[in-house]
């Protein structure tokens, strides 16, 4: 699912070579944690908030299929 958001996300911006995705385990529970070159953070995030909305959406889907909890954080660096 890492792969994925970093896939996704890449597409997304000007900057592709500075996506980068941490992974966080907690019990259960696994957090993706998304960081983008300042300036593509609009990009990431959306018109509203939509496209990040769609982002964790795939990326939760993906989770569901594989008996996980998976959640976005798009964090800035």
């Amino acid at each position: 699912m890492k792969e994925l958001l970093e896939y996704l996300a890449q597409g997304l911006v000007e900057r592709p070579d500075q996506v980068s995705v941490n992974e966080v385990q907690e019990q259960d529970t696994t957090v993706l944690e998304l960081s983008v070159a300042d300036d593509d953070y609009g990009n990431v995030i959306g018109r509203g908030g939509r496209t990040a909305s769609a982002l964790r959406a795939v990326i939760k889907s993906a989770g569901a299929k594989r008996d996980r909890r998976v959640f976005v954080d798009i964090v800035d660096h």
